[in-house]
């Protein structure tokens, strides 16, 4: 069975994190979009809302798992199964980040492979963190997230 890991803080998902899932699905059996627990970074929106989001967006999707881990991708990886991480690049600032941490993860992960794909242009300007500043800022995500987090959001703010 082929398994892949999509990590990421999904400070809240995005349109363009739910695009690259979709695009990377029929490549799999299976994908975990996991949520990476980072006790010293503070989120806008708690684990359990992330999650809550994630299983709604991926709902239909019947190889689309949500998790969530604390520590290293790469013993996620090993604990799921998955020999492969999946990223998505949207500009070479990202190419050079991800390269790194892709090379790392190949040689602390047993042979752990990370597969990318170009953000298609109408999400590549899109980030969780300037989402995360438009809510702030009280502006309109709605063309950035699932139409029924953004009508979510808007309750809270």
């Amino acid at each position: 069975m082929k398994i892949a890991i999509f990590p990421g803080s999904f400070d809240p998902i995005t349109n363009g994190h739910i695009d690259l899932v979709r695009r990377f699905a029929p490549l799999f059996d299976k994908i975990i979009v996991a949520v990476g627990v980072n006790s010293a970074k503070k989120g806008l929106f708690s684990v359990e809302q992330r999650i809550k989001w994630l299983e709604e967006v991926f709902e239909n999707d019947p190889i689309i798992d949500v998790g969530q881990f604390k520590g290293l991708t790469v013993n996620y990886c090993k604990q799921e199964g998955a020999k492969y991480l999946i990223r998505g690049l949207r500009n070479a600032s990202d190419f050079d980040y991800e390269k790194t941490i892709s090379q790392l993860n190949n040689i602390i992960g047993d042979n752990v492979e990370t597969l990318f794909f170009i953000s298609k242009p109408e999400y590549s300007h899109i980030s969780s963190t300037i989402v995360r500043e438009i809510i702030k800022g009280k502006g309109d995500i709605s063309t950035f997230v699932p139409e029924f987090m953004a009508e979510e959001i808007y309750e809270t703010i």
